[in-house]
């Protein structure tokens, strides 16, 4: 354990919280469990070390497994690292994220933020455009550091999700964007056109001032309309953010209802979500107050069915987030290679948590085949889920089947509980209190398919639900 804060590898990371230093080393340090733990679900993982002090922490754990250097440090060091009054116990190392302005896709929704100077505001934005699927984020030279500490901090791990544009003029990132067809929007209280009426179907750029004074009419001149939130209390505007967040999420809802409607999303995993969530709090109620009179054997079950419901909940999320981004037209797949029959057995020892969950058995070619191998055991969830809720006798298979520049894998189950017919509209986002299993479970399955150029489907056949995904073979 290191405890000296003149330790080398502290100094080299302490030096961070400044950004000439920043600058010189490209690196940036990342706080609390939230952003480390988006940036280890990365592939590559997006850091380099993680400092802890719970040397067992699940952080830890995780960054060891993907090949990630892991320091353990004591309180005083951690707290050296951080810029918080309570620090939770870990801090990362990464390197800078940002990209060109090339590097933007040029069909969706960007944000160009113009001396955009508190932290928190600027993050949040960050945070909200990756929520609502939006193509990226612009931090002009005259904004604040991307990479400052509170900035990261309020991103909560969206630094790591999508493109991150600084150090570039106002006037250089319109011209661009609107080069690529983006439609330019100002944003101003006073603003011309009024947010919920004006157009959105095209590409467009929201340009958002300084909290105080907004954006100086030489910006307001380049837009191609200036466009106001409206409100009807009597606050005499909304904070940046908030604002920000109201435009990119009304951006989203209109995208959104080219497919499935974004809010239908929403509600349908905060519905999946609920009963996890439930179970997590009962059992740590439990926990909290019985603890003494608990056998070991009672504190094991209980300790094993929170974690199995915390991964429970790390599923859906991460399925909400894709499907934004697949609604949003943003997904982009990592590839790398993936041995299926290994990320198969990694799923059923995941879901042995439960004792009541049916074996999960692989057959086939294992390969290994160059995919994104977190939305590959995705896809493999869901499958399992599916299986487990529309069919009823045996294990859940799953196998592979390489051909020329695809591969197909297949999960079935027999004692296929849903008829022929009835397949197809497993595969749509379902309402809350539409039966059981994921309401959007394969629907993201088919989404993230569709944007490889890929495919999924099922089908009833002899009795057994199959289920089945078609994925191009990335070189």
């Amino acid at each position: 354990m290191i405890s000296s804060v003149k330790n080398p590898k502290v100094v080299a990371a302490a030096r961070l919280h400044k950004r000439a230093m920043r600058e010189h080393d490209r690196r940036f340090l990342v706080e609390g469990a939230q952003g480390v733990r988006e940036a280890l679900a990365e592939t590559p993982p997006a850091l380099q070390t993680l400092f802890v002090e719970d040397d067992l922490h699940e952080l830890a754990v995780r960054a060891r497994e993907v090949g990630v250097e892991v320091v353990h440090a004591d309180a005083a060091v951690v707290t050296r690292l951080t810029s918080t009054v309570t620090p939770q116990g870990v801090v990362g190392i990464a390197p800078f994220v940002d990209v060109g302005l090339d590097g933007l896709d040029s069909g969706g929704c960007v944000s160009i933020l113009h001396e955009v100077r508190d932290p928190g505001n600027a993050g949040t934005i960050v945070r909200s455009a990756d929520a609502s699927g939006a193509d990226g984020v612009v931090f002009t030279a005259s904004s604040v550091d991307v990479y400052n500490a509170k900035t990261v901090r309020a991103a909560a791990g969206s630094v790591f999700h999508l493109p991150i544009v600084r150090g570039v003029s106002t006037v250089e990132a319109i011209e661009h964007l609107r080069d690529r067809g983006h439609r330019i929007l100002a944003m101003d209280a006073q603003g011309s056109e009024q947010l919920y009426v004006t157009e959105l179907d095209d590409p467009t750029a929201f340009v958002f001032g300084n909290e105080a004074h907004g954006l100086p009419q030489e910006v307001v001149a380049l837009a191609d309309a200036t466009v106001r939130v409206p409100h009807a209390g009597k606050a005499e505007s909304l904070n940046l953010a908030a604002a920000a967040s109201v435009c990119l999420f009304e951006r989203a809802r209109r995208a959104g209802a080219k497919g499935a409607a974004l809010e239908s999303l929403i509600a349908a995993a905060a519905h999946d979500i609920r009963s996890p969530l439930t179970a997590m709090k009962g059992f740590g109620y439990a926990l909290e107050k019985r603890w003494a009179e608990m056998t070991d054997a009672q504190r094991e079950l209980m300790l094993t069915g929170i974690v199995h419901d915390a991964d429970r909940m790390d599923q859906i999320l991460r399925l909400l987030v894709d499907a934004a981004r697949v609604s949003g037209g943003t997904l982009e797949p990592y590839g790398n290679r993936v041995d299926l029959a290994e990320l198969v057995a990694s799923v059923g020892d995941m879901q042995r948590r439960d004792p009541e969950h049916p074996a999960i058995v692989w057959s086939g070619d294992p390969g290994p085949y160059f995919l994104d191998p977190t939305r590959m055991k995705t896809a493999v969830l869901a499958f399992d889920e599916a299986l487990q809720w529309w069919a009823s006798e045996g294990p859940v298979t799953v196998s592979a089947v390489r051909n020329a520049a695809t591969v197909d894998v297949t999960a079935w189950r027999a004692g296929a509980a849903i008829e022929p017919a009835e397949v197809e509209a497993l595969f749509e986002p379902r309402r809350p209190g539409a039966g059981g299993g994921s309401k959007i479970g394969l629907f993201v399955v088919r989404g993230v398919a569709e944007a490889q150029g890929g495919s999924a489907w099922g089908s009833v056949e002899d009795g057994r639900l199959i289920l089945r995904l078609r994925l191009p073979l990335a070189t």
